[in-house]
């Protein structure tokens, strides 16, 4: 336990960086998720085929190989850099295009789902008053459809969570990676070190269940 006390600045900043890859990884997914979501509805079969694809092929590529892509395909072979002197930087912008290229997928998918339980006639009728295809999708039917998902985004923001120990494939110092670092350094305290890591991430991802089943009540539509 004496391991865990002395290394926990450094726990807890491997932590932290774990906090950040979530936040913004999310707000990109959920971004992006919600364009890809209205590519799939669309009336455009060209927007709807490429929506698809995408949505098809991220889903079915295992996280890390779209993390060690970006590092090695995007990074190395195609020079994509956020700071020429911070090679930490890239490699954790990297991985926020890796995270959030892959989750967005499942938020598209989610929401998707969604829009589908948005009666028909709603639709109908906002075009009928002359909104085009977009304002009815942002005035009518997304605010109803993410009302209807709050819980399932809210596992998917859960799983993003434990998904950033992903990262460590590409050198990103979150917990995962710190963690084996300790492992090393301290081989006398493992089941410690292991322990604090693990509560670490139950304190991240347990009032997270509980907010979004919260929420999930408290806005579900009445049908």
């Amino acid at each position: 336990m004496e391991a865990v006390v002395d290394e926990l600045p450094v726990i807890l900043g491997a932590f932290w960086l774990t906090v950040k890859l979530t936040v913004v990884s999310g707000v990109i997914s959920l971004i992006w998720g919600i364009v890809l979501a209205a590519m799939r509805v669309s009336p455009l079969p060209v927007l709807r085929g490429a929506g698809a694809v995408y949505v098809n092929v991220l889903r079915n590529t295992p996280l890390t190989l779209i993390i060690v892509f970006c590092g090695l395909g995007l990074g190395t072979v195609m020079s994509v850099q956020f700071s020429r002197d911070d090679l930490s930087l890239n490699s954790f912008w990297l991985s926020i295009i890796g995270l959030s290229a892959y989750t967005s997928a499942f938020v598209c998918e989610v929401v998707r789902s969604g829009i589908n339980t948005v009666p028909l006639g709603q639709a109908e009728a906002a075009r009928a008053i002359g909104l085009t295809f977009l304002q009815t999708l942002r005035l009518v039917i997304l605010p109803q459809a993410v009302r209807t998902v709050i819980a399932p985004l809210g596992s998917l923001l859960n799983a993003l969570v434990k998904n950033t120990t992903v990262a460590a494939a590409i050198g990103v110092m979150e917990a995962a990676l710190r963690m084996k670092n300790l492992f090393d350094a301290h081989g006398d305290a493992i089941i410690p070190i292991f322990l604090g890591f693990a509560a670490g991430f139950v304190v991240l991802t347990l009032p997270l269940n509980l907010l979004s089943g919260r929420l999930a009540r408290r806005l579900a539509v009445v049908r």
